[in-house]
């Protein structure tokens, strides 16, 4: 009995040594998959969980890296089919025109969630690498795949993030290589029409970003609506889930900020963060207390011309996955 227990807890840490590194990559691909950081954390845990059981049996007929990734993608397609997509208020309908209209919440839509680099952040040395993994992790790109039917969705991650072959992607799916380049080309094409922003967007390490950015967080700390004004793209985006109203034009945005916000100085605070790749802020607002607490989580896309698009995300239950802290 000893011997059996003794080996069964050699199994189980050499389970969790060979496996252990593989677990940000995938968190990030069941990311990509479900666009909620919160159901990709659980999708994790129930491949390792999965994997763990049936560890016994592998062969080593792939790459446990294989082995893992061909786990969590079938679990994440269950989990689609069961949950259907996640969408951003721009791929619903048409953006309003009425910026001083009271906004109304749909909180029944389980809407995209953004990402904190911290965690899907690439780990490897290599520029390029950290590159094509902030890319692929772009909020824009992960949108646009929610609306993707499950298998262009699936063949579009391995092949063109993971560099999957045809034939190893028709494996997984029990399909075709004929059936997996189909599904590739439509969804390449579909990709292009949903994220044309993608080769203007300014990297985080350009010194010019840093700068706008610092404006961007002093216009709001000091309700400076005009100086926000020049700080947008003429043809900006602002979009704030769970409302599902958006807007289009520098003016309509600041309409909508003056509008629906009303703020007056010292009274919303920003503090930086990282999501998707993309810079973000968690802002604050003043409570009757003179407490800044949690108020929305703005993901920006930035380009040479300014700000291209603001996701501001109402849901404060992001805060703590971000490391931000519940008060200021």
């Amino acid at each position: 009995m000893t011997t059996m227990a003794n080996s069964a807890e050699e199994t189980d840490r050499d389970f969790q040594q060979l496996a252990d590194p593989y677990r940000r990559e995938l968190l990030a691909h069941c990311y990509r998959m479900l666009g909620s950081i919160h159901d990709a954390e659980d999708l994790v845990q129930e491949t390792y969980l999965r994997a763990w059981r049936s560890y016994g049996n592998f062969e080593g007929r792939s790459s446990l890296r294989t082995w893992l990734y061909r786990i969590a993608t079938n679990a994440c397609l269950t989990a689609i089919d069961q949950r259907g997509h996640r969408p951003m208020p721009s791929g619903l309908g048409a953006p309003s025109d009425e910026p001083e209209r009271p906004v109304v919440a749909s909180p029944e839509v389980p809407w995209l969630e953004p990402a904190p680099d911290a965690v899907l952040g690439a780990d490897a040395a290599d520029p390029a690498t950290i590159v094509a993994a902030r890319e692929s992790t772009r909020l824009a790109f992960v949108a646009a795949l929610q609306h993707l039917p499950a298998k262009q969705r699936v063949v579009l991650v391995l092949r063109d993030v993971l560099k999957w072959k045809a034939a190893e992607a028709a494996e997984l799916l029990g399909t075709s290589t004929a059936s997996v380049n189909s599904a590739l080309q439509r969804a390449r094409a579909q990709l292009e029409e949903a994220a044309p922003l993608r080769d203007e967007l300014v990297e985080p390490t350009d010194p010019g970003q840093r700068d706008l950015l610092d404006k961007y967080a002093k216009a709001f700390d000091e309700a400076d609506v005009d100086a926000l004004l020049e700080l947008f793209r003429k043809d900006a985006v602002w979009e704030m889930p769970p409302f599902p109203q958006w807007f289009v034009g520098a003016d309509a945005i600041v309409r909508l900020i003056k509008a629906q916000c009303g703020p007056v100085p010292g009274e919303l605070r920003m503090v930086p963060a990282a999501a998707n790749g993309q810079p973000a802020f968690g802002m604050y607002r003043r409570d009757a207390e003179g407490v800044h607490r949690p108020f929305q989580l703005q993901v920006l896309s930035v380009t040479g011309g300014g700000v291209a698009q603001v996701s501001a995300f109402f849901d404060t239950s992001l805060f703590p996955v971000f490391g931000l802290p519940e008060r200021l």
